[in-house]
C-alpha cells in the first residue's frame, strides 16, 4: 500500500494545477519586505517560492525595500535616523547611504536567486529611466530626497522578461534633473504592477492580512472586493499602517491588476500557499468584475 504521506503530496500538486494553468506566462509582482527580509530562513523561503513560480511558467518580478537595513547603516555611520509622519527624512548623506544599502540588498537577492538555478538581474528605478519621480512632501513639509512616482517606463522590465531573466528592483528613482530619490517600496511595486498590467501583485507584510476588526485576529478576510476594501477604510476599521497599503491595492486593481494579495511574510512559503491552494492564507483583493478566486 502506498504511504498516505505520498498520496497527500500528490493531492497538493493536483490542487495547484488549475492555478498553474490559469497564470502560466502571466506577470506577478512580489513586493518583498518586513521580517521576511531580515530572517535568513524566511528570506530563503521567499526566494525559493519566487523561483518555483518562475520555473512553473509564471513571470515573477521582485520589488524590495530595505528600511530596517538602511536604519542600521545610518546608525553605523553615526547618523541619527529622523522620521516625519512615518516617512524617513532623507538628506543628501542619508540618500547616499540608502542607495548603497539598497543596492547591496539587491545584489544579495540576485545571488540567492542565481544559486537556485534561475537567471536574475538586479536594477534600480534609475536603470532604463524606469521610475521618474518628483519630490514628495509630508503634509507640506520637505523631507528631503523622498520621491513620488510621476511616470514608469517599463521597457527595461519587458526586455528582461523577454530574455527570461527574473528582474529584482530596488526603489530608487530620478527626478527630471537626474537627482536620486528614495521611494516607498509599496508605492514602487504598485506603480510597476500597474505599468505592466500585472496579473497579480503580492505584498509580503508582518501581519496575516486584512481583518474585519483590527482588534480581532479571528476576523481575517480571505477575499475582499475593492468596494468593501474602501468601505473598511472609510468606516475606520483598518489600522494606520494598513490604510496606505489598501489604497495601493485599490489603485492597482482600478488600473488593470487582476488580484492583489496581502500576505504574512513570516509564514514559510506563504506565496505558494496563497497562490496554489484552494483556501489560501492571506487576503486576496479582487476587482468588482472578478469571479470568486478559490475553487469550492
Amino acid at each position: 500500500m502506498v504511504n498516505q504521506k505520498y498520496l497527500d503530496k500528490a493531492e497538493v500538486l493536483i490542487e495547484a494545477l488549475p492555478y498553474i494553468q490559469r497564470f502560466n506566462r502571466k506577470i506577478i509582482v512580489v513586493k518583498y519586505g518586513g521580517s521576511a527580509m531580515v530572517d535568513e530562513d524566511l528570506k530563503r523561503n521567499v526566494i525559493e517560492d519566487v523561483v518555483l513560480l518562475k520555473l512553473v511558467g509564471f513571470k515573477p518580478i521582485i520589488v524590495h525595500g530595505g528600511g530596517k537595513e538602511i536604519s542600521r547603516w545610518v546608525g553605523k555611520v553615526g547618523m541619527e535616523p529622523k522620521f516625519i509622519n512615518g516617512l524617513r527624512v532623507t538628506d543628501k548623506d542619508t540618500m547616499e547611504v540608502a542607495e548603497m544599502v539598497l543596492n547591496k540588498v539587491n545584489k544579495e537577492l540576485v545571488s540567492l536567486v542565481e544559486s537556485l538555478g534561475v537567471k536574475a538581474v538586479g536594477i534600480s528605478g534609475k536603470d532604463g529611466a524606469l521610475l521618474n519621480v518628483e519630490k514628495k512632501l509630508s503634509d507640506g513639509q520637505d523631507i528631503g530626497f523622498v520621491g513620488d512616482i510621476k511616470k514608469v517606463n517599463p521597457k527595461v522590465i519587458y526586455d528582461l522578461l523577454e530574455k527570461d531573466f527574473l528582474p529584482i528592483i530596488c526603489p530608487i528613482g530620478m527626478d527630471d534633473e537626474f537627482n536620486s530619490y528614495n521611494i516607498n517600496a509599496d508605492d514602487a511595486a504598485c506603480a510597476i504592477a500597474k505599468s505592466i498590467d500585472a496579473e497579480k501583485l503580492a505584498f509580503l507584510t508582518d501581519i496575516e492580512g486584512v481583518y474585519r476588526d483590527a482588534k480581532d485576529p479571528s476576523s481575517l478576510i480571505s477575499e475582499l472586493h475593492v468596494n468593501m476594501a474602501q468601505k473598511l477604510i472609510d468606516d475606520g476599521n483598518v489600522g494606520g499602517g494598513m490604510i496606505p497599503k489598501l489604497h495601493n491595492c485599490i489603485d492597482a486593481i482600478e488600473n488593470g491588476v487582476s488580484r492583489v494579495h496581502i500576505l504574512d511574510g513570516r509564514i514559510p512559503h506563504c506565496l505558494l500557499l496563497e497562490i496554489f491552494t484552494n483556501k489560501g492564507i492571506g487576503t486576496a483583493i479582487l476587482g468588482e468584475e472578478e469571479e470568486k478566486y478559490y475553487h469550492e
